[in-house]
């Protein structure tokens, strides 16, 4: 249902944005600057959150909390959109033209006004079938992307926690964050832990920024992006947790505010920018050819006004007025084709980008290897089994308010199972009161817990080097020993022996009494005791190889982006056929120039150990190479890599600001869903290809036809009438093609849009229908007309009648022979096999196609016909027109087949 506001109410509506973001920017300023409890008071807002009869209320009060990109077109502008293009711009100017000499200025015994009215059909046909697919492609686009549940932890007063979806939260609601999260309106931190938050979208600046609670007070100065006690729409936190209170929503938030301020149309993609290129190509050259028909015409036939009517219908038939519908067809199909694979598209020019990707970059954990982790040992530092180990994973994993990876549900579970074996593990939740934490982050990948039992203790897991780096004593043969190198060395060769049986290892240690409660650091994290290590199997998907093998089908190499061990890494590598002799880390790379890296990305396909800053050094080496890189992850550390590659691809249980960071996302975490979404967009692809290159090629085709026959002959080889109404079949024969199969082999190898091909094909193919089209005049001229006509040529001839018998036949032969050989070359041009044979068209494809001939064969037979100057053509026409047929077929194979051997590909 479309709303239509008047100006009225639309300069009402303006207002009233206005005033909230002013109130808003108030607002902000006040929260940064008062206590919480007088910020809370001022929302009617409290620590426990909203109730539920507040919510309502408050929306309607402040705004809904979504950003409007750009107001949605109103039904006239979208129907002028469809209708508005170069293409139809010129039948327009056209049919005025036609108006005006066919009926305005026509005698009133000679009005015709077919040629308008087929024209304006032509232009109605295209604007519907536009209008009507690019309806269907957005609220399909709408649609799908309501597949995408983007949520945020809210807390409210009779609900408690639960995650909701972002444009559910309103100004006053209490939300708590967590590392990975986006932040879903401006707020005001009332909790903070080690909260560090990127406001790149906002600010430019990539290095996060640290938040906390504490208010300003009356000297925080300069912008309110810089005050630390605020966090703003559009940015995300890196590492931490934080609880914070709702202070501007939508519209009247900071980024609402600047989305409004900047242009929100996309850039375009290089394949729009490609199809521009062509559209203008193909209009520049109509402009050139239409002026030098009018002359030729006008001076040899010496009828100014018909040679008009001529050039204008020839302008007609060189205008690919189905170009914008046939795309739009395309991508909504395409997009529509891979939701029923599961792949949601968040924006259809994405579609040819997946398509084009020669090199997919992925992370390991969850994409390679199944989602489930399951831990199957928790040892000391000897390798032997140690429920106190397990039991301190428990507090460390159970504990934590960041964002809980699939180690900590393994451990959570583990510990659950053998409660019923291990009187020890029971009731920890219940044993223990938790005092602090200190989140994860990637920088120093591990993550700390206070608690407290009678005595206080911080518990830290976190991967084994970092670990280690941080212990200065280890649980040794029961005794507490300090770290030497020795048992350094003991310890690395036990978790190295693990690491080879593709086992995932990480270390626990503890540390009593650390800092005062409310001073703990990440300075706590020093001198602590290594108790032992938890193993996990992350073991490869079952579905993994077999995707694998069907990427490399397609042409797409597979790279490994990972921050895990190298060990692991390599084990898992193996397990699934991926070359793993050469692993480079994220050390290596750290040393390593741009070119440096660029050179050995080409040649190893395993990373291990990176950060999310060196897989975005991955990626751009690899895209300087050339490549169409795809990048595939689900977490915090992906997004950056996600932006930096051609195709960010992520899964609907990712991150927030991973799925946000995508192109492309996945229903399921398969590779083979992916594998089904790249061979649906070079699909897409070939078919949009397919109808520029048949309509490139055939127009210049005809501007050698034309203008042969134009220069020799003593009349018009087809009135304005016969050329519009051939356009207008042939098409109507062109919509199907969006539906048309596509050759298994053609699927196998990227495709990158390359405008250059375009005038190649035009070159070699478009000039072998003119010779068939000139053997046809020459047929019609010297022996099919004569033999109607008393053996005598048009010259010889003196009675008009019999001459107009003459052009009408001729100008019948022209008429079939055209739509034969333009239809046919549709099926010659879709395949480099041969059509019919070894590859056939679609169904519809088909029968539009020959149902077109068959019309327009038939309309010199009927009345119709002759009413528009055609007449009936003699049978021994359709046995030269076969003849006809099969050489131009043959000669079109031929030439096809040296394009493809001198330029590697048809389309």
């Amino acid at each position: 249902m479309f709303i239509f506001a008047t100006t009225h109410e639309s300069a009402q509506n303006t207002q009233l944005k206005s005033f909230r973001q002013t109130a808003a920017n108030s607002r902000l300023a006040f929260a940064a600057a008062s206590p919480a409890d007088d910020l809370l008071k001022e929302l009617h807002s409290g620590p426990q959150g909203l109730e539920t009869s507040q919510v309502e209320a408050s929306r309607e009060q402040y705004g809904n909390n979504k950003i409007t990109h750009g107001k949605k077109l109103s039904l006239p502008k979208r129907i002028a959109g469809a209708f508005i293009n170069p293409f139809t711009a010129i039948l327009f100017g056209l049919a005025g033209v036609s108006a005006c000499t066919d009926i305005l200025w026509a005698d009133p015994d000679d009005v015709d006004p077919t040629t308008v009215i087929i024209i304006m059909t032509m232009v109605m046909i295209s604007g519907v079938l536009r209008f009507v697919q690019e309806t269907r492609s957005g609220n399909a686009a709408e649609n799908l992307l309501k597949m995408i549940t983007t949520t945020t932890c809210v807390q409210r007063r009779e609900s408690g926690e639960s995650e909701i979806p972002l444009e559910d939260v309103v100004v006053g609601d209490i939300v708590h964050l967590a590392a990975g999260d986006m932040i879903p309106a401006d707020m005001r931190i009332l909790q903070s832990k080690d909260l560090f938050i990127s406001q790149s979208a906002l600010t430019g600046e990539s290095i996060a920024v640290e938040k906390i609670a504490q208010p300003v007070g009356n000297s925080g100065d300069g912008s309110l992006t810089e005050c630390p006690c605020l966090a703003f729409m559009g940015s995300n936190v890196i590492s931490g947790s934080a609880a914070g209170v709702c202070v501007a929503t939508g519209d009247a938030t900071i980024f609402g505010q600047m989305a409004k301020s900047v242009s929100t149309k996309p850039v375009r993609t290089s394949f729009e920018k490609g199809i521009n290129q062509v559209s203008w190509v193909l209009i520049r050259f109509m402009l050139v050819m239409v002026p030098v028909v009018l002359f030729i015409n006008g001076f040899t036939k010496g009828d100014w006004v018909e040679a008009t009517l001529f050039a204008l219908s020839v302008a007609v038939g060189l205008t690919p007025e189905m170009l914008p519908m046939i795309v739009t067809t395309c991508l909504a199909k395409g997009a529509v084709s891979m939701a029923r694979e599961k792949t949601i598209i968040k924006n259809l020019n994405s579609i040819q980008n997946l398509g084009s990707i020669d090199i997919l970059c992925t992370d390991k954990t969850g994409t390679l290897t199944q989602d489930k982790v399951a831990l199957l040992y928790h040892l000391n530092i000897h390798g032997q089994e140690d429920m106190r180990v397990l039991r301190h994973a428990f507090l460390n994993s159970y504990y934590q308010t960041g964002l809980k990876n699939l180690m900590d549900h393994a451990i959570i579970e583990r510990t659950l199972q053998e409660q019923e074996n291990v009187p020890e593990l029971r009731g920890l939740s219940e044993k223990f009161l938790k005092v602090d934490e200190i989140p994860f982050d990637f920088e120093r990948r591990r993550m700390s817990v206070v608690v407290k039992n009678g005595k206080t203790q911080m518990i830290t897991k976190g991967a084994v080097e970092e670990m280690l780096s941080v212990c200065g004593f280890a649980e040794y043969e029961g005794r507490v020993l300090p770290l030497t190198d020795e048992i350094r060395e003991y310890i690395l060769k036990k978790v190295n022996d693990l690491n080879e049986d593709g086992m995932r290892v990480i270390a626990v240690a503890q540390k009593t009494n650390p800092s005062p409660v409310g001073a703990f650091s990440v300075a706590d994290e020093a001198d602590m005791v290594l108790m032992g290590y938890l193993a996990f199997l992350d073991p490869p998907k079952e579905s993994t190889p077999k995707a694998l093998k069907a990427l490399k089908e397609h042409g797409v190499a597979v790279k490994v982006l990972t921050g895990d061990n190298e060990k692991v890494t390599r084990c898992v590598c193996r397990q699934l056929g991926i070359p793993a002799e050469r692993i480079l880390l994220g050390f290596d790379i750290e040393k390593m120039t741009d070119i440096a890296l660029s050179e050995a990305a080409e040649t190893v396909s395993v990373f291990a150990k990176l950060s999310p800053q060196q897989k975005v050094r991955v990626i751009k080496a690899l895209r300087d190479r050339g490549h169409s890189v795809g990048y595939m992850g689900d977490g915090i550390n992906d997004a950056a890599a996600m932006k930096a590659s051609d195709v960010g691809i992520s899964v609907d249980s990712a991150v927030d600001i991973a799925k946000e960071s995508a192109d492309v996302i996945l229903l399921e975490k398969d590779l083979m869903v992916l594998e089904k979404g790249i061979a649906e967009g070079r699909k897409t692809y070939a078919n949009m290809i397919k109808y520029i290159k048949m309509t490139a090629s055939s127009n210049f085709g005809n501007m050698f036809s034309v203008l042969a026959a134009s220069a020799f002959l003593p009349f018009l080889p087809m009135l304005p009438i016969h050329l519009i109404l051939l356009n207008l079949i042939y098409d109507l024969s062109c919509t199907a093609i969006p539906w048309d199969n596509v050759d298994k082999e053609y699927l196998t190898v990227p495709r990158k849009w390359d405008p250059s091909s375009i005038g190649k094909f035009m070159l070699w193919i478009g000039p072998t229908s003119s010779v068939f089209d000139i053997t046809t005049y020459l047929l019609m001229y010297f022996v099919i007309c004569p033999s109607l006509c008393g053996g005598l040529l048009f010259h010889q001839i003196s009675d008009p009648a019999v001459q107009a018998y003459y052009i009408a036949v001729f100008q019948a032969g022209w008429f079939v022979e055209s739509m034969w050989s333009q239809t046919l070359v549709i099926h010659m041009i879709r395949t480099p096999k041969l059509p019919f044979i070894q590859s056939r068209a679609s169904a519809p494809l088909t029968l539009l196609t020959f149902a077109g001939i068959a019309v327009l064969t038939a309309i010199p037979f009927t009345a119709f016909g002759v009413s528009i100057g055609l007449a009936a053509l003699p049978p021994v026409y359709f046995a030269w027109l076969a003849l006809t047929i099969l050489l131009y077929m043959a000669l079109a194979t031929l030439f096809k087949n040296i394009f493809i051997k001198r330029y590697g590909e048809l389309l």
